[in-house]
């Protein structure tokens, strides 16, 4: 019997882990951001989840780089990218993800260490509301380039094409 309830719980586990995934890519249609189920290999010692140049990461790896010891209240992100793609990963705790195209807005919660989201460029990002002991494990697929970077948001609203005035 204690076979079949593993079995079941196992199965329970894989078909949340499914309709998670469905619900959260239903709702980042942005079309430059989408959740990606991570592979994840359950072992009674702790679990392992992998992820692979041009298989898991749809692009090649230039760097990593993580968030950590986030103090209560503040936020990391607050800008946009011109050319760099970039998936994160909740390593460890949660936090919310803010994506914003310059007509609309989604918050992605990632709080699992298998789930990552992957952003694209031109996408507006505020990672926020970070839980005690989050880490937020990034792979980018460009190395550091500041030039690369919108960090004004009226600036990255003219980038689209949206002045301040039409956007309010």
């Amino acid at each position: 019997i204690s076979n079949f309830i593993s079995n079941f719980a196992s199965g329970l586990t894989l078909y949340i882990e499914a309709r998670y995934n469905q619900i959260l890519t239903r709702t980042v249609e942005t079309g430059k951001a989408k959740i990606v189920n991570l592979p994840k290999i359950c072992d009674p010692r702790g679990n392992l989840s992998v992820v692979e140049n041009m298989k898991d990461v749809p692009f090649e790896v230039r760097r990593v780089y993580w968030t950590y010891d986030v103090p209560s209240g503040e936020e990391r992100g607050g800008h946009s990218h011109k050319q760099c793609r970039e998936m994160l990963i909740a390593v460890s705790g949660s936090f919310d993800v803010l994506l914003d195209d310059g007509c609309s807005q989604r918050t992605v919660t990632l709080n699992r260490p298998n789930i990552a989201l992957i952003i694209e460029p031109g996408i507006w990002r505020v990672l926020n509301n970070f839980a005690s002991g989050s880490v937020c494990l990034v792979l980018a697929s460009h190395f550091f380039a500041e030039d690369d970077y919108i960090r004004c948001y009226d600036e990255f609203l003219l980038s689209k094409g949206i002045t301040t005035t039409t956007h309010q």
